[in-house]
């Protein structure tokens, strides 16, 4: 099942959520395993599934970073456990936010994760916000890519700062 489909959503790595909210309530209007209570096994058991799917798409359409990734993965760029080589450079300023995580000093984690942060969105702002009847590119889905796992690398950084 195709989660854009299901939600009537334009195949993009980023969506507008305005309308996620409003398809997701109709739907589960429509598919809600409750409103199936008196209907045979067989209906009951699709409700339950198109229930599950619309619950799965909705936590994914919420989510920019789990929008993209479920973009990626429908364009077969990101796949499950894959084992991307992030470029030397930032490595190394991840090796800076670390060396600060070490010595405990949170106005330079910040500092440097603000900043690579913004510096990562900046490179792809302009491909999120493409016409919905443009195709991406090869390069610009290469760069999505990068900054997916890129963002993947550092939230794991931010993860542990917050345990």
């Amino acid at each position: 099942m195709n989660y854009f489909e299901l939600f009537e959503l334009p195949f993009r790595a980023s969506i507008d959520n305005t309308h996620v909210v409003k398809k997701y309530m109709d739907l589960q209007k429509k598919y809600h395993p409750d409103f199936f209570t008196l209907e045979n096994e067989a209906e009951k058991e699709e409700a339950e599934k198109k229930s599950a799917d619309i619950n799965k798409a909705y936590t994914i359409f919420k989510d920019k970073d789990k929008t993209l990734e479920y973009f990626l993965q429908q364009k077969d760029i990101v796949t499950t456990d894959e084992k991307y080589q992030l470029p030397p450079d930032f490595l190394m300023e991840i090796m800076d936010i670390n060396e600060a995580v070490t010595e405990d000093n949170r106005e330079t984690v910040n500092r440097l994760i603000d900043s690579l942060s913004h510096q990562l969105e900046d490179g792809v702002q302009e491909i999120f916000l493409k016409n919905e009847q443009s195709e991406y590119s090869a390069d610009e889905l290469n760069r999505l890519k990068e900054y997916f796992y890129k963002k993947k690398y550092l939230k794991r950084i931010l993860d542990r700062l917050s345990d």
